[in-house]
């Protein structure tokens, strides 16, 4: 055993002790389902009720082997499993377990009651009583949570009693069926059937599609464009879930030609779906246009669709938007009352929450559209994210943050309607659960949610335990990757599981964590072990004087390339490869572009960077290249000199790599257990660049950037020494030194290069410097691309 598996294993036996503690109580009696009869109203049944009964039949069979039969005659001396909505009790001739009160739980909309009726003379009656249709599925969906199955078993525990309603009315998530999803642009239509359905089984009451954007082919998809919108149109009428649309104008609304098509475009649209319930727009992130242009098109928009959706709105998103364009939006409101808007929504680059909520009128709903699908470069960043993990894993990985992404959803909850959540694949699969249930009820527990995401998607006996697991893979992501023993654990830990439950196999939910486990493990046996062959580059690099440059750089680059020769833990390398055939078997999931033809290599292509250089080999590669044409003996010597110190400048002085956890100790981390969404606090962040598609050769200190308002602490300095603050980024930077600007000595601009600030010596008499810098003023127009930015920062005590 290697000194990696033993510190492994310490970690694997502290989850193991973890898992242990969870393990779910004995009932003291249970509902044996085994023999059940569901039974149903007579009568004309709403297609909602008698689809729940479906659902509810298929979904035990799937997972026990048995086959309930479904009637709407009282069976005698069977358990039964009875459904209604409430607009129904009164078709029943045996009396249900009816409390009394207008604001129960079970009497609001889509709320339900399941309890268990004992019978002293019959068997038990086990009540899904909906508020509504809806609430009939939505009670099922609970059945399912609850239930503990295995094969040829199905039973409930004897005291079940259950009543609730949604705090949230809009509780939906967006699968936009377009080739930019990674994952059900290649799905069939009873993927795409099944995928609803279990989000309504954890309260998910919306589907939002994008119909017409990115208008780009793919050959994974079976379906045209207008195909597939009319078919998930006529998935959510059969489960009687709200169907949206997602709809920007991506054009100049100038242009009479492309508006008119534009406009008939939706026509058609609206007239395909059998069932249509909401239209967003959104002003901004797609479209450049002003709100001079965009509401009179929706005005326009609006008289199509009401002539053919009477009831469906428009919905209007304020992303990206100027503050005077806000305004403009909030006035036409406030002035004209329009009868075709829905209500607004926020999304990423939209104004914060309270401010939306607090300026819109009271009659119009407001809803969030939150990125739960990207990990940087979006909304909600991973916070102080490992720059591993972002060269690897990317923007679109597997990424399940239950805890992070409840608290999110909690803080902004209070001032919304609901969500509808961005997503482009089912590599979130977990954080659209935790946010349909915490719609549902914000109080629940984030692990609780978990079990039962286990206890249906997984095995029941193994639940609390695969549940823990969830939770290990978001605290991988937590802090410096090196210093994070316990995703060694976390690896062994889902190796255990998966030995556990062979069955599940090809599960692909159960196939993402696997994945996850092991992708995380390898990646941090990378750093660790490419870290180790740098710091011997290093040490060759200081004998150059001796050996001479044009030996110690071949010597260096030898010692750099044993990340290709003599690979670390090639079997979990091929682990890595075997899940991804797996999954996209399973579920498409395309995590390449050439070998699964992803749309791109930021869209979850994580394959093509499994591989991806961990410390600064691809930079050193061409840097030596340039150094060996130098003339003479002695400018090579001062450019080793430099690549040597680089991160180790010296005693007395100071090197941080601002934007990497692990090599900024003088950084001082506002919110450090995450960001905060409600932007009530708004603290710097780190900026994860994306160069040259992900394979950028530049040294990844620069790839990590720290917006301003940055602040970085020196303590303990020598009054009586002369500094030097160098930077090294991209563009202008303009630092201060505890609240003073600094002038600058050099000045370079292009990316990597060094900016340099002496420090006034008055300044030092404290024995302490705080340095900050400033926003450049007249770069908003910009693309965000060539923006300046500040990447690594040196203290450096002169001789």
């Amino acid at each position: 055993m290697n000194h990696i598996q033993r510190i492994g294993l310490l970690a694997f036996l502290g989850l193991l002790i973890l898992a242990g503690s969870g393990a779910p109580l004995a009932a003291a009696e249970w509902v044996d389902l085994q023999d059940a009869v569901v039974v149903v109203r007579d009568g004309d049944l709403p297609q909602t009720e008698q689809t729940a009964a479906t659902v509810l039949i298929e979904e035990i069979k799937k997972r026990t082997g048995i086959k309930l039969p479904q009637t709407d005659k009282w069976p005698a001396g069977k358990t039964v499993i009875a459904l209604t909505s409430n607009a129904n009790v009164t078709d029943w001739k045996t009396p249900l377990p009816m409390r009394k009160g207008e604001d129960l739980p079970e009497t609001q909309p889509e709320g339900y009651r399941i309890s268990v009726q004992q019978r002293d003379d019959a068997a038990p009656i086990v009540w899904i009583q909906g508020a509504d249709p809806r609430g009939v599925l939505f009670g099922v969906g609970a059945l399912l949570r609850n239930l503990q199955w295995g094969q040829e078993t199905a039973k409930l525990p004897a005291d079940l009693d259950i009543a609730t309603a949604p705090v949230s009315p809009i509780r939906g998530h967006q699968l936009g069926y377009r080739a930019t999803a990674n994952s059900w642009d290649a799905w069939t239509e009873a993927q795409f059937d099944q995928y609803i359905r279990e989000l309504a089984l954890f309260g998910t009451n919306a589907i939002e599609n994008i119909p017409f954007q990115d208008g780009r082919k793919n050959s994974m998809m079976k379906y045209s464009r207008q195909d597939m919108n009319r078919k998930l149109s006529e998935i959510c009428a059969r489960y009687g879930l709200d169907y949206w649309v997602w709809t920007p104008a991506d054009f100049d609304l100038n242009d009479k030609k492309l508006r008119s098509e534009m406009l008939d475009k939706h026509e058609r649209l609206y007239r395909d779906c059998q069932r249509l319930d909401g239209v967003f727009f959104p002003a901004g992130d797609p479209g450049d246009n002003p709100p001079e242009l965009v509401l009179p098109f929706l005005e326009e928009l609006s008289e199509r669709l009401i002539a053919i959706h009477p009831e469906t709105r428009i919905w209007l998103s304020l992303q990206r938007l100027s503050r005077r364009d806000v305004e403009s939006i909030f006035d036409y409101i406030k002035t004209n009352n329009p009868k075709w808007l829905g209500g607004l929504v926020a999304g990423p680059s939209s104004p914060p929450a309270p401010l939306i909520r607090n300026s819109l009128p009271p009659q119009y709903q407001f809803r969030l559209y939150p990125d739960i699908t990207h990990n940087k470069l979006c909304q909600y960043v991973v916070p102080w994210w490992d720059p591993a993990y972002a060269l690897t894993l990317g923007r679109e990985a597997i990424n399940p943050r239950p805890r992070e992404y409840a608290e999110i959803h909690n803080r902004l909850a209070p001032y919304t309607d609901g969500f509808i959540s961005y997503s482009d694949g089912v590599h979130d699969d977990v954080n659209k659960i935790v946010w349909s249930m915490l719609g549902w009820d914000p109080h629940r527990d984030v692990r609780e949610i978990l079990i039962e995401y286990c206890r249906v998607f997984f095995d029941p006996a193994i639940a609390p335990a695969a549940a823990d697991g969830i939770l290990a893979l978001e605290k991988n992501w937590q802090g410096a990757l090196a210093d994070n023993g316990a995703v060694e654990g976390t690896v062994l830990y889902w190796n255990e599981l998966e030995k556990q439950a062979p069955q599940l196999s090809g599960n692909w939910r159960w196939q993402m964590n696997l994945l996850r486990a092991n992708y995380d493990a390898f990646t941090r046996r990378r750093l660790i072990y490419e870290t180790e062959l740098e710091n011997q580059a290093n040490g060759i690099l200081a004998q150059a004087p001796e050996i001479g440059t044009q030996a110690a750089m071949k010597q260096a680059l030898d010692v750099l390339n044993r990340a290709q020769t003599d690979p670390i833990s090639p079997e979990l390398h091929a682990r890595i490869e075997e899940l991804c055939q797996d999954l996209f078997e399973s579920i498409a999931l395309q995590s390449s572009v050439e070998k699964y033809n992803a749309s791109g290599a930021e869209r979850g292509a994580f394959l093509d960077f499994v591989d991806h250089p961990l410390n600064n080999r691809w930079w050193l590669e061409d840097r030596f290249t340039e150094i060996a044409k130098l003339l003479s003996e002695e400018e090579r010597l001062k450019e080793l000199e430099i690549i040597r110190t680089w991160e180790n400048p010296g005693a007395g002085s100071f090197y941080d790599d601002l934007g990497n956890i692990a090599k900024s100790p003088r950084l001082i981390r506002w919110n450090p257990a995450g960001t905060n969404p409600a932007h009530v606090i708004r603290s710097p962040s780190t900026t994860y660049w994306w160069l040259d598609n992900g394979k950028s050769r530049a040294r990844p200190s620069w790839l990590t950037t720290m917006e301003a308002g940055t602040k970085v602490v020196y303590e303990g300095l020598d009054p009586n020494a002369n500094y030097v603050v160098r930077v090294a980024g991209y563009g202008q930077s303009l630092l201060r030194a505890d609240g003073q600007r600094l002038p600058t000595s050099l000045d370079k601009r292009g990316l990597g290069e060094f900016k340099e600030f002496p420090v006034p010596k008055e300044m030092l008499k404290d024995r302490k410097l705080t340095i900050t810098w400033d926003a450049p003023t007249g770069e908003e127009h910009l693309n965000w691309r060539q923006q300046s930015r500040n990447a690594e920062i040196w203290l450096l005590k002169q001789p």
